[in-house]
């Protein structure tokens, strides 16, 4: 193998190794924080759980080496040739294009996990691999990445295929994974961190929150969007709130 090729390879590895120490610092940082805030907010909901959050943050470490590998190769491929369709300047797309391109990424992830979430809950997919993340019951701050990994692998390549395709300024592909992960993470604590006003509003009839997602987690046959309503009004599947 030539000394080209062993560089080339010694830069995806190192790039991907980086990543994966990004995703599992982003996780146990931000799970960490809304951990804490529920300590606080909610003593003793988490009573009793330690064996559960053990196994949460296990699954999901394994699940961000999973996230981070894609996520390395891409980063590689758009500093060493420029792959992505990630830009640096402000001024080469319209500024009215920043926030269109947050929901772009947005709708299109939450399109692709309202579909892959509904085959997970095919009942042998279910036994396979997403029984992992029902395991949490109820789920936790720390729940938001627990999944075995076919379930881990099924949502790896969505936000570095979409930064091929779409558009997107490096600062608001910042905001979508922000967003991606304190939803992720919400969706999760056992408790409805949102205002009441907002989540019964005509905007939280289309914005899924802790009180959507903890009736998926009671029921399982319903709720299954990420981000958005849409896809379960659409498809009949809302079943709307619970009481977190």
């Amino acid at each position: 193998m030539s000394s080209t090729v062993l560089h080339v390879l010694a830069a995806i590895s190192l790039s991907a190794i980086a990543m994966t120490a990004i995703v599992g610092l982003r996780y146990l940082l931000t799970s960490g924080v809304f951990a804490w805030v529920t300590s606080r907010k909610k003593p003793g909901l988490y009573r009793g759980m330690n064996k559960q959050i053990r196994s949460e943050i296990g699954w999901s470490l394994l699940s961000a080496a999973i996230y981070g590998i894609p996520a390395g190769i891409v980063a590689w491929g758009w500093q060493a040739h420029g792959w992505t369709r990630i830009y640096e300047s402000w001024n080469d797309y319209p500024l009215w294009y920043l926030p269109l391109s947050v929901f772009l990424y947005l709708f299109a992830h939450d399109t692709w996990f309202y579909w892959s979430h509904r085959w997970m809950h095919i009942p042998r997919w279910f036994r396979i691999a997403h029984a992992v993340h029902h395991a949490s019951k109820p789920p936790t701050a720390w729940a938001a990445m627990s999944f075995h990994p076919v379930e881990a692998l099924s949502g790896a390549f969505i936000i570095p295929l979409l930064v091929l395709i779409i558009p997107i300024h490096m600062a608001m592909l910042g905001v979508v994974l922000a967003i991606m992960t304190i939803m992720g993470i919400t969706n999760h604590m056992g408790w409805e961190m949102f205002p009441r006003p907002l989540v019964h509003s005509r905007l939280g009839y289309w914005l899924i929150t802790a009180s959507h997602h903890q009736r998926h987690h009671e029921n399982y046959k319903c709720n299954y969007g990420l981000y958005f309503r849409f896809w379960d009004h659409l498809c009949g599947t809302d079943r709307g709130l619970s009481q977190p």
